[in-house]
């Protein structure tokens, strides 16, 4: 990753080099998108993959996720089937989501994530707001590193447009999805 600040960045307080995987029982990759103007509905990705290299500094380190779109879930069965098909993620064209870091910025415990998306095929630079929460070593001999992250992108960004009028004004789903990352990665040994 480049730190666009132009100098080195010290990796984060207990993490040490090498490779961290993605614990998913103990991760959530989440949304929510304004519904009909007036509510939120709130999801998450139950099939997320990520793998985070360590360097000897953050400049060094590199970061890739995969996130299975059909792995989409909000509660409700008919809205998911909708949002898997055709209109929304197209799942069978395009099985995934991926995420690859390019730069970092650093303040204390706080960062800047760069990286490149790709929704339905189409690319686009984000910056995640990310704070970083602690490393610790578990019960089981374990050594943990958590994070929690959000953006906000615009679904339209990535060829997500299908929408229906209101008969009061407005639109049924709105553009601006928030993504919210609760994360926890588990040093390899």
């Amino acid at each position: 990753m480049n730190n666009t600040a132009g100098t080195t960045t010290v990796v984060p307080e207990g993490m040490t080099t090498g490779v961290w995987t993605l614990d998913p029982s103990h991760s959530e990759v989440g949304f929510s998108v304004r519904h009909a103007g007036i509510s939120k509905v709130r999801g998450h990705f139950s099939e997320v993959e990520s793998t985070l290299h360590i360097g000897e500094s953050l400049e060094a380190s590199s970061l890739e996720a995969t996130i299975q779109a059909a792995s989409f879930d909000s509660r409700d069965a008919n809205r998911d089937a909708h949002v898997k098909g055709p209109d929304f993620f197209d799942v069978e064209q395009f099985p995934t989501l991926t995420f690859t870091a390019t730069g970092v910025k650093a303040d204390d415990e706080d960062y800047i994530l760069t990286g490149d998306l790709t929704i339905r095929g189409i690319t686009k630079s984000v910056d995640f707001e990310v704070e970083y929460a602690g490393t610790v070593v578990d019960p089981f001999g374990a050594t943990r590193s958590g994070f929690s992250g959000k953006t906000v992108i615009s679904r339209k960004d990535f060829g997500l447009t299908w929408n229906a009028a209101l008969e009061a004004g407005g639109v049924l789903v709105g553009d601006k999805v928030t993504i919210t990352l609760d994360v926890a990665f588990v040093k390899n040994a």
